[in-house]
C-alpha cells in the first residue's frame, strides 16, 4: 500500500490534488476569500461559521465576485455558476460527514486570531472527522506548534496563511508545526499551487516570513521619523520613487491599520527575544490609543477626505533657488564619479576652483557632517546626496544644521536640472523632483534598503526559509520590485556590506550589524541569494 496517497496516518495527496471536499471554518473576510479561491479552482467546499447567518453573507459576497468576474470577461457564466454550486453552507462547523466518501480531506480554519478559539475548534473536530483529514490553521501570528499541542494528533495540524485578499494574492505560507508529518507540507504546497498560487515553507516562528521580512521597511522608516530626518511625506516620496515600492511605510501601515501593524511589530520583536534589528518604535503606541490607525478611522499618518483620499500631504520641499551656480564634487569613488557625469551631462557648471561653489558629496552610510570634518569642507556650501537616487526620477539632498540656507535653495535648483526619467541625458529644461532630508548616516533610501536586506538576510541565515522562497513570497506579499536578497546582490554584496559596517560604526547602534549571511557571502565572493551549503 502506499502509504503517502491512502493511509489514514498520511495525506490522500491524490484526493488533495485533484478536485476534492474541503471544510472551510470561519466565514468572515479571509475565510469567504479561500472559499471562492478553492471553489474556483474546482473544489467542493463546505463553509462554515459560529454564526450561520454569516456563511449566507459569504455565500453572497463571493456571489457578487464571480459576477464581477464574468462582466469583467475573467470568467464565463458557466464556470462562475459551477463554482457558486460547488460552495456548500454546512449548519454548524463540526458537522460529521454522511460517509468516509464524503468526508473533506483538508479542513482550513480562519476564526480569530485568539489561541484558545482556535485550538477548541480543533479538538472539537477532531471528534467528529476522519483521522486522515488534515487540519490547517490560517494564523498569521500564533504558533502553529501552540494550536497543535491542544491536538490529540498533533501531527494531522500545520499552518496555512494566506493574504487578503485571497484570490488576488498568489502567495501561501505552508508553515509545519514541530509535531507536524513529515509529508503534510508537501502535500499542502501541491493543493495550494494546483488551485494556481505559489506556496513557501516556513519554519514555525514569531511572523513566519512576509510578516517578518515586512518589518524590515516599516521599523526603519519609523526609526527614521523618530530622528526626525523627514516627515512621512517625503519619506514616502522616496521609498516610491527611489527604491521602486509601489506604497511607501506610512501609507502602508494606514493602509493595513497602524493598530495591526504596531502588533506585529511587537509580536515578532518579542517573538525574537528583543532582537535589535526588529526594535519597535516609541511613535506607534499613543497613536493607536489615541484611534489614528489610517484609513478606516479617517486619519493616521495622514487624514483622509470623505472618498478615502489623503486630504493633508504637504508639498514637496523649499522652492529652488539658482541652477546655474557653480558645484563641484567631493571624493574620487564611483558614486562621485557618476554625480560628476550626471552634472555634466544636464550642463551644470563644475568649477572646483571657485570659492563660492556648492560642494555636493555622495554619502555611502556615513554623514554629510563627517565628509565635512575629515576633507576640511566649508559646512555652509556642504551637502549631500544619496548615490541610491541618481538612476531614479527624485534625487535626495542631505542638509546639516549648519548649512546655508541659499545653498539648499541652489543645491535644489542644480539637481532638479540633472534629468528625466531615470537620471540619463535631458532636454534643456528637464527636471526631476527633489526631496530635502536631514543629515544622517546613510540617507533615507540606503538605511530603508539596507534593513529590508539585513531583516531578509537574518530570516535566511536562521534556516527560516530558503532564499529562494524568501525572494518569492516578498515579491508576491509585499509587492517589491525585488525580492531582499536579489535586491541585495543587485546592490553588491561587498557594496551592501561596507553600507551596513558604515551604518554601524556610524551610529553605534546594534541594529545596523552585518549579518553573517551578507559577511561571509561577501568574503567569499557568493551571491546574496546561494543557500547554505548542507552539512554532511
Amino acid at each position: 500500500m502506499d502509504r503517502n496517497r491512502v493511509d489514514h496516518k498520511g495525506v490522500d495527496r491524490h484526493r488533495m490534488g485533484s478536485p476534492a471536499r474541503i471544510r472551510i471554518v470561519g466565514a468572515g473576510v479571509m475565510g469567504r476569500g479561500i472559499a471562492q479561491w478553492a471553489a474556483t479552482a474546482g473544489h467542493t467546499v463546505e463553509l462554515a461559521d459560529a454564526r450561520q447567518e454569516s456563511v449566507t453573507e459569504a455565500r453572497e459576497f463571493v456571489r457578487g465576485m464571480l459576477e464581477r468576474a464574468v462582466a469583467k470577461g475573467r470568467t464565463s457564466e458557466a464556470e462562475a455558476s459551477a463554482a457558486l454550486e460547488r460552495l456548500v453552507p454546512l449548519e454548524s462547523p463540526y458537522s460529521a460527514p454522511v460517509d468516509e466518501e464524503h468526508a473533506p480531506v483538508l479542513v482550513i480554519e480562519a476564526v480569530r486570531e485568539d489561541l484558545e478559539t482556535k485550538a477548541g475548534l480543533f479538538t472539537e473536530l477532531e471528534k467528529v472527522l476522519p483521522a486522515a483529514t488534515v487540519f490547517a490553521t490560517n494564523t498569521s501570528s500564533l504558533s502553529v506548534t501552540e494550536i497543535g499541542a491542544r491536538l490529540a494528533d498533533p501531527s494531522r495540524l500545520a499552518g496555512l496563511h494566506f493574504f487578503n485578499p485571497v484570490p488576488l494574492m498568489r502567495i501561501a505560507e505552508v508553515v509545519p508545526g514541530a509535531a507536524t508529518r513529515a509529508d503534510i507540507p508537501g502535500a499542502l504546497t501541491e493543493f495550494v499551487e494546483k488551485c494556481g498560487h505559489r506556496a513557501v515553507t516556513v519554519a514555525d516562528t514569531p511572523g513566519f516570513l512576509v510578516n517578518h521580512a515586512g518589518r524590515g521597511l516599516v521599523t526603519e522608516a519609523l526609526a527614521l521619523l523618530e530622528e526626525n530626518v523627514a516627515e512621512p511625506a517625503a519619506l514616502d516620496r522616496i521609498a516610491r520613487d527611489v527604491l521602486g515600492l509601489r506604497m511607501g511605510p506610512f501609507e502602508l501601515m494606514d493602509l493595513t491599520g497602524l493598530d495591526v501593524t504596531a502588533s506585529v511589530i511587537d509580536t515578532v520583536w518579542r517573538g525574537f527575544r528583543h532582537a535589535d534589528r526588529l526594535r519597535p518604535s516609541y511613535l506607534t503606541a499613543n497613536r493607536v490609543v489615541a484611534g489614528l490607525h489610517g484609513r478606516k478611522t479617517g486619519r493616521g499618518w495622514y487624514a483622509y477626505g470623505d472618498e478615502g483620499g489623503v486630504s493633508d500631504a504637504p508639498g514637496e520641499g523649499p522652492e529652488p533657488g539658482d541652477a546655474g551656480r557653480a558645484v563641484t564634487v567631493a571624493g574620487e569613488d564611483a558614486a562621485a564619479g557618476e554625480l560628476r557625469a550626471l552634472l555634466a551631462a544636464s550642463g551644470a557648471r563644475l568649477d572646483e576652483a571657485n570659492p563660492r561653489a556648492l560642494v555636493l558629496v555622495p554619502t555611502w552610510g556615513t554623514t554629510v557632517a563627517e565628509a565635512v570634518e575629515r576633507h576640511g569642507l566649508d559646512a555652509g556650501r556642504t551637502l549631500g546626496v544619496d548615490p541610491l537616487s541618481l538612476a531614479t526620477p527624485r534625487r535626495v539632498l542631505a542638509v546639516t544644521p549648519a548649512s546655508a540656507p541659499a545653498a539648499v535653495r541652489d543645491a535644489v535648483a542644480v539637481l532638479a536640472a540633472t534629468g528625466g526619467e531615470g537620471g540619463g541625458s535631458t532636454e534643456q529644461g528637464a527636471t526631476v523632483a527633489v526631496t530635502v532630508v536631514r543629515d544622517t548616516a546613510g540617507s533615507v533610501a540606503q538605511r530603508l534598503l539596507a534593513s529590508i536586506v539585513g531583516v531578509a538576510a537574518s530570516i535566511a541565515e536562521r534556516a527560516i526559509a530558503t532564499p529562494a522562497d524568501i525572494d518569492l513570497a516578498v515579491t508576491l506579499g509585499l509587492g517589491y520590485p525585488h525580492g531582499p536578497l536579489a535586491w541585495g546582490e543587485h546592490v553588491g554584496a561587498a557594496r551592501l556590506l561596507g553600507l551596513q559596517r558604515a551604518l554601524h560604526a556610524t551610529t553605534g547602534d546594534p541594529r545596523y550589524r552585518p549579518t553573517r549571511w551578507v559577511t561571509e557571502r561577501a568574503q567569499l565572493g557568493l551571491p546574496l541569494t546561494a543557500p547554505d551549503a548542507p552539512l554532511p
